[in-house]
Formats: structure tokens, C-alpha cells, sequence
């Protein structure tokens, strides 16, 4: 084995890994479609036929009729007027509904959507937060369908705000009421919200609420495949955090005592969270098709178990905020799990992301303002860190460029018999001291830092919106250069970080096959070239902060390289050195032997086997 082949096989590894990601990545996308073709199906064959002006006023009569049936005591509130109570502090703003005394959209003050506004989270009419409660005899309704007194809002000492609603019922003792409270602290996307019940053993069957929770997750990046590949259900159950990629599965059912469900987005996490816990449940989900810029819509069905007697209490938090690492896991409830810091196939790459990269980054751009630098900062520390071994790799390949006139030797003696090749080839690199697989290790090694920084810039809340140089986004590709037109496995763009990372890959090549001896196989000779051009269609749809950051660790690898072998390396020192190698007593590793020992083997089958034919 000499320095190309170990080269070679550095690069075919990172390419498999490559490819089964990404082959992994287009699997997910395929159910996506398959869902939503027959959720599309389903929908077209349950439309119903265009009512007439007339029918839709007769369902609207009978709409209302049902719903004050069904509100039985609480009639008075079965039909109404809907008003809006603006609550905010330093993170956002909130506008609650009297209609189920519930908020109505969630606007996040520090985030920007696609059409410049404000990121909203929640805001569609199929969102809301919902419990069955007891009318009278035999009468039940959806507190999402009946309308609570107005807001009030109360500041209170601590710099927080309470916004309450009331309902009555509206029978002669009028003992039954409902109250719903959210409490916003200052700088906390946490809200909480407690549910004051009197007459809750008359309210609530059995003692438990049966809370209904819809939510939909709106499209808030501008590549909604990459969003819904990056969207999952997380939850807590049995004290034990899991999680579902929407496209794998959807449905979940609780048999456990769960202490709170939720779903992230890309960038973004909502979370209901049951102070003392769901006794069951279940969630289901669905994903639209792309046209309605909506990745999932969850509903979940949960059961609370509520303390008995007449007044009750019960006590959730709602989480409408970034997906930000610090943030979830200052409230010590595993929900920073839920970010992607290495998942799946992938989850052995999360302690150094969470260990090393993570706090790496923070410091960086604790000084730093501008995300492009930071990332330049982070790839020059993970060089630095890794530079002994890249040394040791360029000094084999400082040695094997010294033993090439040896090799070519060994190859006019032996021909094409590889066989005994590779044996004399084993021995001589015994002899001179040189490991054959020195070269290979830096490639290796690039292995888990790039998943571990696909990851990282795929989920770092941090470089959403932040441009650098013509990339106007880092979290997403840059798409400078646009065809107009889709290209299979390019796309209808071309980026041009994707552009400089191919380019400074080639010349990586280019400069470690000129250090390497001849190779006369075209595969093991080519291969390093062909590669980066695969690098073009692999990285084009990717962050930009990642294929800036392979632009810039290939840029040290150049310049590592240069110098080091230019510099440092005293090549008439490693030819003095082999010599002397040479003179001391060599002893066989165990792997050595174990080779030699298979060689060895082929060698007399091969033998045999020439034998028989004579």
C-alpha cells in the first residue's frame, strides 16, 4: 500500500459516508412526498360539493343551534364577539383571544420572516388549545368554542404580567366558573398559563381534563425541504426524552406519564409542558403539501389528572421561542435534546459538538460580530487542534516520496504479479520505518468534524438571517447564480461557497498526488480528482456556513501543507533516517504478521491453483 492508495481511501470513505447521508436525507424527502400525495388524495376524494348560498346559510343556523346545546349552562357564551388582549415583554408579543381564552398568534420580536415581518408562531385558525367540559345532563362543549369574558392584564411586583379571563356559567347559582391565566416574566419566552376550575368535579368527568392541543408549524425558512427534514416531535416520557422525524412516522401514543410534548422546527420550538405531568395521550400529524407553506400540523390529545374536590387547579407552561441550545436547557427539563446536535446514525459526533464546537463558538463570537469570521475562527482552532497529526501524515508522505525510486523499482521487478508486490512493498516500509496508512488519517479524522459541523450550522439559531460576503443567509445555500431552471442533482441554482470548496478541494488533490509515488492503476490515479467534482452536487444544496467552512479548512490544509513540507520537513534528514532505520532489528506487530501471514496463504493457493491447470 503506498501514499496515494491511503489517500484514495481516505477520500472513497468520506464519500460513502457522503452519499449514505445524503441517500438517507433523499429517502425522508421521498416519504415526505409520498405523505403528502396521499394526504392530496385522501382530501380530493373527501372534498365536498360546492354549497349553495342558501345551504351554507341553513349549516351556519344549524352551527349555532348545535353550539348552544351543547353549551348547556354556559350558554351566554356560545355566541359572542371576538376580542384581542395584546400582552409582550423584551421577546415577544402576544395577542390572546377571549374566544377559549387562549393566544391567538405568538409575533418573536428579535426574528425575521421571509417577507420582512416578524417571525409568527401559532397563528393559523387551526391552532388553539382546547378542553371538554361538562354543560349539564348529558351536554358537553370545547372551551375553544365559547367566548370568556374580555381580557384584563395585571402588572405585578416582579415585573411580570397576568392576563386572565373569566367564565360563568349562567345558571340561577351560577357556581361554576372558569378561569385562565398567562403570566408573562421579562425576558423568558416561557409563558405560563393555570386553569382555575370551581366545580370541577362537575366540570370534568372523572377527574380528568382531556386537552386537545393543535398546532401547525408555518414554512419560516426559504428552502421548505431542508425545513421539514430538520422538523420533529419531541417529548418527555417516563422521564425519558425521545423524539420522531415528522417524515418517519405519524403517530405517537403515551401509555406513560409525560411531562411534555412539543415540536421544532428548524429554527423554532413550541412546547406544552404539564407542571405535574399527563397521565397518557397521544400525538398524530400530518404534513401538507409545499403550496401551503406548512411543514406538520400536530394534534394532541392529552389527559390530565386533576386533584379532587370542587376547586381545582391545574398548571402548564407554553414554550414560543428560538431553537437555541443555552436557552432550553437553562429550564433543565431535557428539551435542549430536541436540538440537533447529532442524531440518529449520526448522535456519535453530539459530545463533541456539545463539548468542544459548541463552547468553542460561543467564545469566538463573544468578539467577534461578523458569523462568516467566526466560523473562519472555529475552522482555524479545529486545524490547530488536529495539526500534530496532519504533521505526522505529511511526514509519511515526505518518506514515501523518498522510497518512490525503490517502488518503481519493485514494480519493473515483480510486474504484474501484485501479489508479491504488495509483500516486497510491506517489507520495505518495515525496513525504513514508514507506516502505510499515515497518509490516510487526516481524511479520517475529517469525518466526524464535518457531521459534527453539518449538524451544528444545520441547527445554530445563531447564523439564521446572518450574511457574509455575497451570501446573504448562512443557514442556507447561497444562490448566487441562478439557472431558472431545474438541473437533476444540482438543482436550479449554483453556490458559490459550494463553488470555492470544490475548487480548493482539486488543488488538495492536485499537490497530494505530486508528493505521492506513481500510480500506474487510472482508478487509484483519477480518483482523488473525480471526487471533489462529486463534492459540486453534494454541497450545492447545503448552509453556506458549512461549505464556507470546508472553503477555509481546505485553504489551511494548502498552506499547512506547503510550509510543512517546504519548511519544516529536512528531507535529507528523512533519507538519513530511513538508512538508519534500516540498520536496526525490526520486529513484526501483530498485524504485521497476521498479513504476511494471509499473503502468504494467497500466494501458495495461487500456486496450487497454477499447478492444476498444468
Amino acid at each position: 500500500m503506498n501514499f496515494d492508495r491511503n489517500t484514495v481511501i481516505g477520500f472513497v470513505v468520506l464519500a460513502a459516508l457522503f452519499f449514505g447521508y445524503f441517500y438517507y436525507n433523499n429517502k425522508e424527502q421521498a416519504a415526505f412526498k409520498k405523505e403528502q400525495a396521499r394526504l392530496d388524495s385522501i382530501t380530493n376524494a373527501n372534498k365536498p360539493k360546492p354549497d349553495t348560498l342558501a345551504q351554507k346559510i341553513d349549516s351556519a343556523k344549524a352551527d349555532t343551534l348545535n353550539r348552544i346545546s351543547n353549551a348547556g349552562d354556559f350558554q351566554t357564551a356560545a355566541i359572542g364577539t371576538e376580542q384581542m388582549t395584546i400582552a409582550q415583554n423584551e421577546l415577544f408579543r402576544i395577542a390572546f383571544t377571549n374566544k377559549g381564552a387562549q393566544p391567538k398568534w405568538i409575533e418573536l420580536k428579535k426574528f425575521k420572516n421571509m417577507d420582512s415581518g416578524h417571525v409568527r408562531l401559532a397563528a393559523s385558525d387551526f391552532d388553539k388549545i382546547s378542553y371538554s367540559i361538562n354543560t349539564g345532563n348529558n351536554r358537553s362543549a370545547q372551551t375553544a368554542d365559547l367566548f370568556f369574558e374580555p381580557g384584563t392584564i395585571v402588572k405585578n411586583a416582579d415585573g411580570s404580567q397576568t392576563v386572565s379571563f373569566l367564565l360563568k356559567s349562567a345558571d340561577s347559582a351560577g357556581t361554576h366558573s372558569i378561569i385562565h391565566q398567562f403570566t408573562l416574566k421579562p425576558n423568558d419566552y416561557m409563558l405560563d398559563f393555570d386553569v382555575q376550575l370551581n366545580g370541577a368535579d362537575k366540570l370534568l368527568t372523572q377527574g380528568v381534563m382531556n386537552l386537545s392541543w393543535h398546532y401547525t408549524a408555518a414554512q419560516q425558512e426559504s428552502d421548505i425541504d431542508f425545513e421539514k427534514q430538520n422538523t420533529q416531535i419531541g417529548y418527555v416520557e417516563d422521564g425519558e426524552f425521545d423524539y420522531h422525524t415528522i417524515g418517519r412516522r405519524s403517530s405517537v401514543n403515551f401509555s406513560k406519564p409525560v411531562k411534555w410534548i412539543g415540536l421544532r422546527q428548524r429554527f423554532f420550538n413550541t412546547f406544552l409542558i404539564a407542571k405535574n405531568g399527563f397521565s397518557s395521550g397521544k400525538m398524530n400529524w400530518e404534513i401538507p403539501s409545499n403550496e401551503k407553506r406548512i411543514l406538520a400540523q400536530s394534534i394532541s390529545d392529552m389527559k390530565v389528572e386533576v386533584q379532587a374536590g370542587s376547586a381545582a387547579k391545574v398548571n402548564f407552561n407554553i414554550f414560543y421561542g428560538p431553537a437555541d441550545y443555552h436557552l432550553l436547557t437553562k429550564y433543565d427539563q431535557q428539551m435542549g435534546k430536541l436540538i440537533n446536535l447529532g442524531q440518529g446514525m449520526y448522535a456519535f459526533v453530539r459530545p463533541l459538538n456539545k463539548y468542544i464546537v459548541l463552547p468553542v463558538w460561543d467564545f469566538i463570537k463573544s468578539f467577534i460580530t461578523s458569523y462568516g469570521w467566526v466560523i473562519a475562527f472555529l475552522t482555524l482552532f479545529i486545524r490547530l487542534v488536529i495539526s500534530p497529526l496532519s504533521y505526522k501524515s505529511y511526514l509519511s508522505g515526505a518518506k514515501m516520496k523518498a522510497l518512490r525510486p525503490e517502488i518503481a523499482a519493485l514494480k519493473e521487478k515483480f510486474g504484474a504479479d501484485q501479489q508479491a508486490m504488495s509483500m516486497e512493498q510491506m517489507k520495505l516500509f518495515r525496513e525504513a520505518g514508514v507506516n502505510p496508512l499515515g497518509g490516510c488519517i487526516p481524511a479520517l479524522l475529517q469525518i466526524p468534524i464535518f457531521f459534527a459541523l453539518y449538524s451544528f450550522f444545520s441547527s445554530s439559531v445563531d447564523l439564521r438571517g446572518a450574511d457574509f460576503l455575497w451570501a446573504k443567509d448562512l443557514s442556507a445555500f447561497d444562490d448566487v447564480i441562478k439557472f431558472g431552471v431545474n438541473i437533476p442533482l444540482l438543482g436550479s441554482h449554483l453556490s458559490l461557497f459550494t463553488i470555492t470548496a470544490v475548487l480548493t478541494s482539486l488543488l488538495i488533490s492536485v499537490y497530494s498526488m505530486s508528493m505521492s509515488p506513481d500510480q500506474s492503476n487510472p482508478v487509484m490515479k483519477y480518483m482523488p480528482y473525480i471526487f471533489p467534482v462529486f463534492l459540486l452536487f453534494i454541497f450545492n444544496k447545503l448552509p453556506s456556513a458549512l461549505t464556507w467552512y470546508y472553503t477555509v479548512s481546505n485553504i489551511i490544509t494548502l498552506i499547512l501543507q506547503f510550509v510543512i513540507q517546504n519548511y519544516i520537513i529536512d528531507h535529507d534528514k528523512i533519507i538519513a533516517q530511513i538508512a538508519e532505520n534500516r540498520k536496526k532489528p525490526k520486529t513484526k506487530s501483530k498485524w504485521q504478521e497476521r498479513m504476511e501471514q494471509m499473503q502468504e496463504q494467497q500466494k501458495k493457493l495461487k500456486e496450487m491453483q497454477q499447478k492444476a491447470k498444468k
